[in-house]
C-alpha cells in the first residue's frame, strides 16, 4: 500500500518535527533505503535478526502485541531479551498500535471508527477517541520502555497503513509522526505465495526501489504458505548493496535529500 495524499501532505508540515528529534542522528548513507518491519506473527522474526547483523543493517521496528507463532505475544516478557538485543544493535522502534488497531474511517468530534485484531474488543468496529489512541500508544511504549529500558521513537505506523489526514492528526497530537512506506518499497510478504513467488518479489524489488524509499515487510505472516525473509532478505540486501545503495533507520530520513521524492504531494 502506498502513502495517501494526505499522508504525503501531513510529512510535509512535520518535517522540521522529525528532523529536530533526529538531528543527532549522523549518517554517511548516500543512496539509502528505509528497511522496516512490522510485528506480525514473529516466525522468522530471529531470522531477520541474525541477517540484519550479519550485513551490518539498521532497520526500524514497529511494534504491536500480536500473537506469535509460539503462541504468546510479540510485548510478552519472553520477547524481552529479543527487542533488548535489536536495541543494542542500533535499530530504531515505533508504535504499531497495542492491539494492531485498524482505521476504518473517520468519526465526529476527531475521532476514529477503528477495528482491533487482538484485545478484548477483537473484530469489533468501535469508536476511538483523541484520548483512547493516545493511551494506545501509550501501552505499547510502556512495555517497550519495561522490556528494554528505553523509550519508542516518536514514530508510529497505522496497521495495514490504512490513515485518514485526520487519523495522522490525532498520532500526532499524540507526539508522534506517521510514517507509511513507499511505492516500490512494499515488499509483498503477505501475499499469496502461489501468485507472488519469492523470486517475483526479490526481481520486483531490486528493479523499483530507488534511493529514499521506505520499504516494508513484517517479523512473520499467518497467511503465506512460503515465507518471504528466508529466501528474499539476504539477496535483497546483497543485490541493493552492488548496486550501491546503503541502509539507515528511518531516524536518518531527515539526513537525505532523497527522501522529498516520498514526501511530495
Amino acid at each position: 500500500m502506498s502513502l495517501s495524499t494526505g499522508h504525503r501532505t501531513h510529512l510535509k508540515k512535520i518535517a522540521a518535527v522529525l528532523f529536530f528529534s533526529t538531528s543527532a542522528h549522523a549518517s554517511t548513507c548516500e543512496k539509502p533505503i528505509y528497511l522496516t518491519f512490522d510485528t506480525g506473527n514473529m516466525d522468522v522474526a530471529e531470522y531477520v535478526a541474525g541477517v540484519l547483523k550479519k550485513h551490518d543493517v539498521k532497520a526500524t521496528f514497529f511494534l504491536a502485541n500480536e500473537k506469535t507463532k509460539r503462541g504468546d505475544y510479540s510485548l510478552d516478557d519472553s520477547w524481552a531479551e529479543f527487542w533488548k538485543s535489536l536495541k543494542k544493535e542500533g535499530h530504531a522502534f515505533g508504535n504499531h498500535t497495542y492491539n494492531h488497531t485498524f482505521f476504518v474511517k473517520d468519526a465526529e468530534n476527531n475521532s476514529a471508527k477503528t477495528r482491533p485484531q487482538f484485545g478484548p474488543n477483537a473484530g469489533k468496529v468501535t469508536t476511538t477517541s483523541q484520548g483512547a489512541l493516545c493511551s494506545e500508544l501509550q501501552l505499547v511504549n510502556e512495555r517497550f520502555q519495561k522490556m528494554t529500558g528505553s523509550s519508542l521513537n516518536k514514530i508510529w505506523r497505522a496497521p495495514g497503513g490504512k490513515v485518514s489526514p485526520n487519523y495522522i492528526e490525532m498520532g500526532h497530537v499524540c507526539g508522534y509522526t506517521h510514517v507509511g512506506w513507499s511505492d516500490a518499497g512494499f515488499l509483498g510478504d503477505e501475499l499469496s505465495s502461489e501468485r507472488f513467488s519469492n523470486q517475483h518479489l526479490l526481481d520486483r524489488a531490486l528493479k523499483s526501489l530507488r534511493p529514499g524509499d521506505v520499504a516494508m515487510a513484517h517479523l512473520g505472516i499467518w497467511s503465506r504458505k512460503d515465507p518471504w525473509a528466508p529466501t528474499v532478505l539476504e539477496p535483497l540486501i546483497i543485490g541493493l548493496k552492488k548496486k550501491g545503495y546503503c541502509f539507515d533507520t528511518i531516524l536518518g530520513v531527515q539526513q537525505h535529500r532523497q527522501f522529498s521524492r516520498i514526501m511530495k504531494p
